[in-house]
């Protein structure tokens, strides 16, 4: 098993951007522009390398290699995204790795291109490229190629050599149990051996309703791959195990006029298998809950007037600070009742609440996390 921190140490030190490896400070997964830019880089990394992975680095300054990372990226549909845009389309991984310098909500992202041997191309129209482009890697750069299409094999070696160079050992995992106990050890950290093989750390503020046990400020990790399966710093959770699987639950708080309720979100199953294999599976199941139209158009006027005076740089009222922590959210209620134009809101909403609170900043992201799983779905 490859350890995914080792392997993004080698890659960093071992090569330059180059045809079998690309790094990027950050991917932008909402916008035409940003989607497209990431599947014309997937498009030519898997032309490039028809027998053996290829990868991409997010979280990394293109000067320095400085490693700053991302926040944590749980999107388990971007196999969707590729299959929808991509002509033989290869199976494509994204995976949170954390790494001790950073900050406990950030990672470094993972993106792995598996091999098919065939010839990827655009499917359809996207941003500035067309439908049937064909791109190939030309160093660092992602190229279109139109004539003269042909797939070599010349990385093979040197990406199984750096592959080889990652493998996990005892000592690795040894040292990830202990790492990880020692920094969330404010958290109920905690571990199990699943099939005598795969070790798996979760830490998380534990807190009991009728009966029930939740967790907020959960962090889960693989320690076998170094890799971070989930993190969240506001959400309720509810986990759950037996020999074979770890379920996670996860359940978001919202509601109008301080009066709230937990819905569920999502669930995660982690299966672990006995040939030293695992699979996640992910599962919505979110119900929009609905809310009095008229209600909500006074609450959508009132935001967007919140908004105007952010714009403006005028002070905030008590009353309007309070609602404007609840922005994010009550935007995401108007959105999941039939108020389409609440999404244009938001984004523009961002920079404006980054710039005034970290504390409704973070609010934001969740919300536009929870958002996305919804349209996915």
């Amino acid at each position: 098993m490859i350890n995914k921190r080792l392997l993004i140490k080698n890659l960093l030190a071992h090569n330059d951007e180059n045809s079998f490896y690309d790094k990027k400070r950050k991917l932008n997964l909402s916008y035409k522009e940003g989607k497209a830019k990431f599947l014309k880089h997937i498009c030519a990394l898997s032309n490039s390398n028809p027998k053996n992975n290829s990868y991409i680095v997010i979280g990394v300054d293109d000067a320095d290699n400085n490693i700053v990372g991302v926040d944590f990226y749980d999107d388990s549909k971007i196999q969707n995204l590729i299959n929808a845009y991509l002509t033989n389309p290869p199976i494509v991984q994204y995976e949170n790795i954390p790494f001790p310098h950073l900050p406990d909500d950030k990672v470094v992202g993972l993106v792995t291109i598996r091999p098919n041997n065939k010839i990827t191309s655009l499917r359809k129209n996207i941003w500035k490229y067309y439908g049937g482009a064909v791109f190939f890697r030309d160093g660092s750069m992602s190229m279109p190629k139109v004539f003269d299409i042909e797939l070599k094999d010349v990385n093979s070696e040197i990406v199984s050599t750096i592959e080889h160079h990652a493998r996990n050992n005892i000592e690795l995992t040894l040292n990830g149990v202990f790492d990880f106990m020692k920094k969330r050890e404010d958290y109920n950290p905690q571990y199990k051996v699943f099939k005598e093989y795969f070790v798996l750390c979760w830490a998380g503020q534990k807190k009991e309703v009728n009966d029930e046990v939740f967790y907020s400020r959960v962090d889960i990790e693989l320690i076998n791959e170094q890799r971070r399966l989930f993190y969240s710093a506001l959400d309720e959770v509810s986990i759950t195990y037996s020999e074979n699987n770890f379920t996670i639950v996860e359940y978001v708080k919202l509601g109008l006029h301080n009066s709230y309720k937990y819905y569920k979100l999502e669930e995660t199953v982690i299966k672990f298998e006995n040939n030293a294999s695992y699979s996640i599976e992910t599962r919505l199941l979110f119900e929009p809950p609905q809310f009095d139209k008229k209600v909500l158009h006074h609450i959508y006027n009132s935001n967007n007037a919140l908004l105007e005076k952010l714009k403006k740089g005028l002070s905030l009222t008590p009353n309007e600070s309070l609602d404007l922590k609840n922005l994010p959210a009550t935007y995401l209620i108007c959105y999941l009742n039939d108020f389409e134009n609440a999404i244009e809101k938001l984004e523009e909403a961002k920079p404006l609440l980054k710039s005034y609170s970290q504390s409704i900043y973070e609010s934001y992201k969740l919300t536009l996390r929870i958002l996305r799983k919804v349209k996915y779905n």
